[in-house]
């Protein structure tokens, strides 16, 4: 186990927000976990699970514990010929591993190449890109109880995945830290190439028939191409969820603003944040040192030395702009904490 003492938390967020912590600690194996959830210190204070920060902004320091499970490992752990059950510990960087996997052979999270963070962290947000989301290959987890540092095994069907969200966002918050992840792979080369942007990216390379590693050379691609590198420009990716609208207001919408960008969903019409956000006029704009990135204005950036506070005011000013302007309420799908 490792222990700071009014730890500087600027290197442990992608935005690079100056905040202090009043401990952080650091497991690398699971007695060491259970050892650590058992002490004074984590009964007493707050706690709070960070992997590797790349979804959360500090709007002000943290008086409590930042606990980072820095458990290691990737295995498979059945293999039928045609499938494999791959486990991966919390700790393993989420791109290492599905680039560990299209490497191996087990197909079916190269859409999801590129997506910062870790293998514990990608559930508690059903992580999700280019038609493809975590829980299309999810089998189980195991977690640990900050409470009693007792494992349980949760299930596809116990995690009430949605879109970027899961029992871990809402009736378990808080509750376990993630120590393990199982999922269901393919050994059989079957791509999803429906997104646009994939298709697209594809054609322009002349490729036809896709293969599962070129799939995610595309995803690749396209990321690095539209989003900013966090280890140049901090920040935290997608910083909104694309709201879902009634189909009625959709074609109300749609009536008034033709070039309206949205998706068919099972109930009602999903709409791109950062359409919204562009045509509300906050593109390449800024508060403070919190701005709009030029490429994908569903994206916030650290312009130099922003704080926490700079970055909610500024996402708050974009809410207020498209619900005046669109009446679409803009969901937060960054942790501000």
């Amino acid at each position: 186990m490792y222990l700071i003492e009014n730890a500087s938390l600027k290197q442990r967020n992608t935005f690079g927000i100056a905040a202090n912590a009043r401990f952080w600690v650091q497991v690398n194996t699971q007695a060491a976990l259970r050892s650590f959830l058992n002490t004074v210190t984590a009964k007493n204070v707050p706690l709070l699970v960070l992997g590797g920060g790349s979804n959360i902004v500090f709007a002000q320091d943290y008086q409590g514990v930042v606990l980072n499970p820095n458990l290691k490992g990737i295995k498979c752990v059945a293999d039928d010929g045609e499938r494999v059950i791959v486990e991966a510990a919390a700790g393993e960087n989420w791109h290492e591993f599905v680039q560990y996997c299209v490497a191996q052979g087990w197909y079916g999270l190269e859409n999801l190449s590129l997506i910062a963070g870790t293998v514990g962290a990608a559930p508690i947000q059903n992580i999700g890109a280019y038609g493809v989301e975590l829980k299309d290959s999810f089998v189980s987890l195991e977690a640990m109880s900050i409470q009693t540092g007792m494992m349980r095994e949760f299930a596809l069907s116990e995690c009430a995945f949605g879109y970027r969200d899961s029992v871990f966002k809402n009736a378990l918050k808080n509750q376990y830290v993630i120590t393990a992840v199982r999922f269901c792979l393919s050994k059989i080369a079957r791509v999803n190439v429906q997104y646009g942007d994939i298709a697209q990216e594809l054609l322009s390379q002349g490729i036809t028939q896709a293969s599962p590693t070129q799939v995610a050379q595309a995803v690749i691609a396209i990321r690095q191409r539209k989003l900013p590198n966090p280890a140049q420009i901090g920040n935290t990716g997608s910083f909104f969820k694309n709201p879902v609208v009634a189909l009625a207001q959709f074609e109300a919408l749609k009536a008034q603003y033709p070039q309206l960008v949205a998706y068919p969903q099972a109930q009602g019409m999903k709409l791109a944040a950062g359409w919204l956000i562009e045509q509300a006029g906050w593109k390449e704009q800024s508060l403070g040192q919190a701005g709009v990135y030029h490429k994908q204005a569903l994206v916030l950036v650290n312009l130099g030395g922003v704080t926490g506070a700079e970055v909610v005011n500024l996402a708050q000013a974009i809410q207020k702009s498209v619900l005046e302007k669109f009446g679409v309420n803009l969901e937060i799908e960054v942790n501000v904490v």
